[in-house]
């Protein structure tokens, strides 16, 4: 999915985690090197392993 803004994203997901019972944490956030601004933000289950997630790698 896409949003407009940061917020609306993070707004959404909150929300949804809300009502099917689970909470959401941040978790990482990717910036762009060309002007820093931040052009991805993962939002993950809280209950999700530390460790599984430091081992995982996007392509």
């Amino acid at each position: 999915m896409k949003f407009d803004t940061l917020h609306q994203g993070i707004s959404f997901y909150e929300n949804y985690a809300r009502v099917s019972g689970f909470d959401t944490r941040l978790y990482s956030t990717k910036k762009r090197k060309s002007d820093g601004k931040i052009s991805l933000k993962y939002c993950v289950c809280n209950k999700e392993e530390w460790g599984v997630m430091q081992g995982s790698h996007l392509n």
